[in-house]
């Protein structure tokens, strides 16, 4: 989801110039938090002003908190989303009612010269489905049955999700801190 729809017109986005070039950051950290930080700290070298970064993914308590910090890469680097989804589903095809609970979690770090100003973190709760529904979204959208709506996120419309997923609410609470920043993305 673009950072742009959740921004409206809330605050100016800017992307960090040049952002293809820069050297990579690599995610390596134990917490959705560290990695944030760590990517926001690492492009702000990069320009000036306000510079956001975020780290979001799965977890299942089931499963020990997986997907987790490694929602992107849980079937290895390369996969698919669907490769990704399979695997999930297949570690949890033993389980029923509330084991299968999960939640997607994201944090953004806000940085201003090399000093974070604010973390933010929003959460929303679900159940993981046996089997995939719905084309949009992205990554784990097509499993995640949100209950209060009745769908799954890849059967929500871009606006219904960025109202209750957790980067929609993550990125409501990073405006209200840095209201009036000009933010770099």
């Amino acid at each position: 989801m673009a950072a742009e729809a959740l921004a409206a017109d809330e605050v100016a986005l800017a992307l960090v110039p040049e952002f293809a070039r820069l050297p990579e950051f690599e995610e390596n950290a134990a917490t959705f938090g560290e990695n944030a930080l760590g990517k926001a700290l690492h492009y702000s070298h990069f320009c000036d002003g306000l510079v956001f970064a975020d780290d979001s993914g799965l977890v299942v308590p089931a499963l020990d908190g997986a997907p987790g910090v490694h929602s992107a890469r849980y079937a290895g680097a390369g996969a698919s989303n669907e490769q990704r989804i399979g695997k999930l589903l297949a570690e949890m095809h033993e389980l029923r009612g509330s084991e299968r609970a999960a939640y997607f979690v994201c944090v953004i770090a806000a940085v201003r010269g090399g000093r974070g100003t604010a973390i933010v973190s929003g959460r929303v709760d679900g159940v993981i489905l046996e089997a995939a529904r719905g084309l949009g979204g992205f990554g784990y959208d097509p499993v995640f049955y949100f209950a209060a709506l009745g769908k799954t996120f890849a059967e929500m419309h871009g606006d219904e999700k960025n109202r209750v997923s957790h980067r929609g609410k993550a990125f409501a609470r990073l405006l209200g801190a840095v209201a009036g920043d000009r933010v770099a993305e």
